[in-house]
């Protein structure tokens, strides 16, 4: 199980990696359904005890990352007719190389949380991945201009949240249920973004967020 779970943990790592250096909306939209169904499965192999009602959560969990606001996000992007993000803010290859040095913060991060907290050493790698996953959706927020990577961004620091509360959360019914909650509230924010990326776009024919410092009362 605990195999299984770190290589999970690496394939989640690799998607954080990919997403940084992917410049393509559609291509970037599939890692994250990817990154979403594997995040989701995570727990179903860290912990000792699952019961019905976790198990049932975590299909909800799968349907709603990996494939609900995915899907909604793939919509919106057939419907702006944009296919890739065009001079970000920071380059490709810059961004890659920030999602090393995130990896490695991240490690000497968990490091410390394991010595001064007895974190148990099987969810070190949990640790690194919640923490690399989270500041790698914060700087894709800040990097990109595009609101739909922006948007992608968002996500993926939702996906950290959870790998931090599946690290450190006692009581697992408590970690879903806040969970759901802010699921509940990323899908509202994603179905909203999707109708001002379509006001944006009849009105500037472009997503870049940049341009709606152009707009007056």
């Amino acid at each position: 199980m605990i195999a299984f779970s770190n290589a999970l943990l690496a394939l989640t790592l690799l998607s954080v990696l990919l997403s940084l250096a992917s410049h393509r909306l559609v291509a970037l939209v599939k890692i994250m359904a990817f990154q979403g169904i594997v995040v989701s499965l995570i727990p179903l192999f860290i912990e000792q005890h699952m019961t019905m009602g976790s198990i049932l959560m975590l299909q909800v969990m799968i349907l709603i990352k990996g494939f609900l606001i995915p899907g909604f996000i793939y919509v919106a992007v057939k419907k702006i007719k944009i296919r890739r993000e065009i001079e970000p803010i920071i380059g490709y290859h810059a961004s890659l190389f920030t999602g090393l040095i995130f990896i490695l913060v991240s490690a000497f991060i968990a490091d410390r949380i394991h010595a001064s907290h007895s974190l148990p050493r099987e969810y070190v790698l949990l640790m690194i991945t919640a923490i690399t996953t989270l500041a790698s959706g914060l700087f894709l927020l800040m990097a990109r201009h595009k609101a739909i990577t922006q948007v992608i961004g968002y996500l993926m620091m939702e996906n950290g949240i959870y790998l931090f509360g599946t690290a450190l959360a006692k009581q697992t019914h408590t970690q879903y249920i806040v969970e759901f909650g802010v699921l509940l509230d990323l899908l509202v924010g994603i179905m909203i973004m999707g109708i001002v990326l379509n006001n944006i776009n009849s009105t500037f024919d472009d997503v870049d967020t940049a341009l709606l410092g152009q707009l007056k009362d």
